[in-house]
């Protein structure tokens, strides 16, 4: 990690909310954060981060605890196989586990390890990695509320692969439990691109997130897209506002996960008439109205 990358968390580590906010809202968009009359996605991010309560919604963003609401839902078939659940590092039985494997933390975003083969993996690292993981609060990293309340814990589940060699992630955003939008993430983990999408399949040419290159081709939603969006419906519909993960994989959907606060408000879609675009749906008197 650079220099400036580690000073910036370990700010946001030791500024009071409402202050780190200004400093995440105004490294992705370059502008002051307006909290008065939030306009940019981002902006309402912010807002929702101060005031939606969203300290209610631990249970839905820990990866181990939101299986049993995914399978009260819509069934444990749209699950990834469980190898195991892991207070620590120490725990975890390597000779219990397949060849190929994935390894998360239930908090935050992004720790992941991916194990392709079991005989290579290099433990010692692996477990620094992960004792790392479950030091760090991910709460402080962003001020993300519902992540306060999630205890830190390593899974290990099935190394899911498209036998295309291209797994796809599918980012649904829902508003009052309809799906307006998705983003198909491709190569996560080596040539990354993302291409955004209307619900009658649409390619949104010029769309960008997160600074994520578009694709060159048009994705067909598939067969299985209608049982996709049956599965983002049931999941987003106590909320009003989810972004729904799924995974495809050799025509299967998976889970992924549950993301309340998506980029932390700090990742602005281009141009920026789209981010408005998605910022003006959320609507924060409805907020305030129901608490």
């Amino acid at each position: 990690m650079g220099f400036a990358k580690n000073l910036y968390r370990n700010i946001l580590r030791v500024l009071p909310d409402k202050p780190a906010l200004y400093l995440i809202y105004f490294r992705g968009y370059k502008k002051i954060l307006n909290l008065k009359n939030p306009q940019y996605f981002g902006e309402k991010i912010q807002w929702l981060k101060l005031y939606g309560h969203l300290d209610e919604l631990s249970r839905y963003v820990d990866k181990y605890e939101v299986r049993d609401f995914v399978e009260k839902t819509v069934g444990n078939k749209y699950l990834n196989k469980l190898y195991g659940v892991y207070n620590g590092s120490d725990e975890i039985n390597y000779d219990r586990l397949p060849n190929k494997f994935v390894l998360k933390c239930t908090n935050g975003s992004g720790a992941v390890l991916i194990c392709k083969d079991k005989n290579s993996l290099n433990k010692k690292n692996a477990a620094t990695t992960m004792n790392k993981w479950l030091k760090d609060d991910f709460y402080k990293m962003k001020k993300e509320p519902q992540y306060k309340g999630v205890k830190n814990r390593i899974i290990a589940e099935e190394y899911l692969e498209d036998e295309s060699g291209a797994l796809r992630d599918y980012k649904f955003y829902c508003y009052d439990g309809e799906p307006l939008y998705y983003g198909v993430f491709t190569d996560r983990y080596t040539d990354e691109t993302v291409d955004m999408y209307d619900m009658d399949g649409n390619k949104l040419e010029g769309i960008i997130n997160g600074g994520v290159k578009n694709s060159d081709y048009v994705l067909p939603q598939g067969k299985n897209f209608p049982e996709m969006i049956d599965v983002v419906r049931k999941l987003a519909k106590p909320f009003q506002f989810v972004r729904v993960d799924l995974y495809m994989a050799n025509d299967h959907i998976y889970f992924g996960e549950l993301t309340f606060t998506d980029g932390a408000g700090s990742d602005p879609f281009t141009p920026r008439s789209f981010d408005l675009e998605m910022a003006k749906r959320i609507k924060l008197d409805r907020v305030l109205q129901e608490k």
